[in-house]
């Protein structure tokens, strides 16, 4: 079995973001434990509710190996300095979009998560580090991160395991779907198996039958 330290569990809280935008992007390290419930952290806001959060997008992961990146890119944001800098619930290091499956199962503290689907990146990245094009370059490169859902809620700590205890569809990794769905370059077979891919998101399997038509 594959395991990981889970080096900071973090939540945020919706504050002003762009004259009468909110956003919690800006994900904050938790002490003790915390609450792993079927819509994700408690506490742990959503600004806008009706593209973020819900059991399909409970727990965001984006990759610490990420930060290193950009800033060979953007230079030393302080925001990169934040495991949830990119609004990661997760700090994990060792562990990415091409090594993750849609169904994988993983043992978080005592909840149980699954992945479901990957990032899909918005305006807020770019507004947020002050820095056009970086959603662009996600989408480029694939450095998306991804979500899961809840199965068995929970508690989480810094320092526990993130522990991958069972398998998902492995022909379908996070980098695979966003490439084909996401980035929007799926063949007509790729997006009719995943229209019928039961572990994904619904909303993305409904994007890719709506993209096949």
């Amino acid at each position: 079995m594959d395991s990981w330290t889970i080096e900071a569990v973090c939540t945020g809280t919706a504050r002003p973001f762009n004259g009468a935008e909110t956003s919690a992007i800006a994900k904050r390290p938790r002490d003790g434990m915390v609450q792993v419930l079927t819509d994700g952290l408690a506490p742990d806001e959503q600004a806008d509710r009706r593209v973020h959060g819900g059991p399909d997008m409970a727990v965001h992961l984006y990759p610490l190996d990420h930060h290193a990146w950009w800033r060979t890119i953007i230079g030393d944001h302080p925001a990169l300095d934040e495991p949830g800098g990119f609004g990661s619930n997760l700090g994990v290091t060792g562990l990415c979009e091409d090594a993750v499956h849609i169904g994988d199962r993983f043992r978080l503290g005592t909840a149980l998560i699954e992945v479901s689907q990957p990032r899909q990146p918005c305006w807020k990245i770019d507004h947020r580090f002050g820095c056009k094009g970086m959603v662009a370059r996600i989408v480029e490169t694939g450095r998306t991160g991804w979500y899961f859902r809840v199965l068995e809620q929970g508690e989480v700590q810094a320092g526990d395991r993130l522990e991958r205890i069972a398998s998902g569809h492995r022909e379908w990794s996070v980098a695979r779907v966003f490439h084909a769905l996401i980035a929007g370059q799926g063949s007509p077979e790729e997006l009719a198996r995943l229209a019928d891919l039961r572990a994904l998101a619904t909303r993305l399997r409904d994007k890719a039958s709506a993209k096949r038509s």
